[in-house]
């Protein structure tokens, strides 16, 4: 048995293609790959961030996925680390981003903003302190 991981975050969104357009333009991952069905409907989106990436799924009552909405109650969220938080937190206010909180030191070092994707994913992005 390997002892090798991958693991792939995995969120719905009712607009998979406005979700991929906003991760990239506000919270700077890279764009991914946008599968389309028959009809040309945005099926499953990707976007990427260093060695991996985010899965972005329609939803689907089959598989009982659906988005927070946008000031729903989250039951997670995804934790990001980047190099300059305040200047990571700029660009995401600037992109629309609803920002829960500002960048702020932790007790756990950490320097974190909290904020909100526009279907309400949550999203703590931070930098180590030194």
């Amino acid at each position: 048995m390997s002892n090798s991981q991958t693991i792939t975050p995995l969120l719905a969104y009712e607009d998979i293609e406005a979700a991929h357009d906003f991760l990239v333009a506000a919270f700077g991952f890279a764009p991914g790959r946008l599968d389309r069905d028959g009809d040309g409907h945005v099926v499953h989106g990707e976007v990427e961030s260093g060695n991996g990436s985010i899965w972005l799924h329609r939803i689907s009552d089959e598989h009982a996925l659906a988005p927070p909405g946008p000031g729903g109650t989250a039951g997670g969220g995804i934790v990001v680390t980047v190099d300059d938080v305040d200047a990571h937190h700029e660009r995401a206010r600037a992109a629309g981003a609803r920002i829960d909180s500002p960048p702020t030191d932790q007790f756990y070092g950490r320097r974190e903003y909290g904020a909100r994707d526009p279907e309400g994913h949550r999203w703590w992005v931070g930098t180590p302190i030194s």
